[in-house]
């Protein structure tokens, strides 16, 4: 066996480790928080109250118009400075959430508006509170429209967990980074760790045209 091939077989499982201790367990959360988030900030912008419309939109503006690596390295090392100090993996929590969270929210705002004013009026004169029709007509039809957008939210997460390097957490980057300085084959290692990635989104892709599919039977 070459040495390349040794060196490619020997660091398959290692990164590959990270991805599923690291990657998908951070992505994962990160995006059930932000789902939250992004639901919140939605009804929020599109509520009649004005101060949070405006918080909220603030909110939002930040996070889509910064980086995501100046928010990390926000979050991680600018906040110690005023005496709040976090870990790597809440750093990376609270960062991945609050990005997505902007960015979905608008996703499902839009989703919201999409449906007709009718079925609004409809509900509301059969006696049904704002929260009913929300639940039993509007989020219904919002979570099947909102779908494709918000999913493609999620795989750009999992893709931007690579980030979490330069905050010291090791997943696969870092470790393919560590394994690079040991072994001298960067494109070996660095095309190994995008093949992992690359098989991690296609899964995705492929579950999120299924559910796709399962929400279109409802239309």
């Amino acid at each position: 066996m070459s040495r390349e091939m040794e060196i490619l077989v020997d660091s398959i499982w290692p990164i590959l480790k990270a991805g599923i201790v690291v990657t998908i367990p951070l992505s994962l959360l990160s995006f059930a928080i932000a789902l939250v988030i992004a639901v919140m900030t939605a009804l929020a912008k599109l509520s009649h109250i004005a101060i949070l419309r405006y918080i909220f939109s603030v909110y939002v503006w930040i996070f889509r118009g910064t980086p995501l690596l100046v928010q990390l390295f926000i979050v991680f090392f600018g906040l110690p400075s005023i005496g709040f100090s976090l870990d790597a993996w809440t750093a990376a929590v609270i960062t991945f959430s609050l990005n997505t969270g902007a960015y979905a929210s608008e996703s499902i705002r839009a989703s919201i508006l999409a449906i007709p004013k009718g079925q609004w009026e409809a509900a509301e004169s059969l006696g049904m509170t704002y929260w009913q029709v929300l639940r039993r007509v509007i989020a219904p039809q919002t979570m099947r429209i909102s779908l494709p957008p918000v999913t493609n939210d999620f795989i750009d997460l999992v893709k931007g967990t690579s980030l979490v390097a330069s905050i010291t957490l090791a997943d696969m980057f870092m470790i393919g980074q560590q394994i690079t300085a040991r072994t001298y084959e960067p494109l070996l290692i660095y095309s190994l760790v995008a093949v992992i990635y690359l098989l991690f989104i296609t899964v995705l892709t492929f579950i999120q045209g299924k559910l796709e599919k399962y929400a279109s039977k409802y239309i």
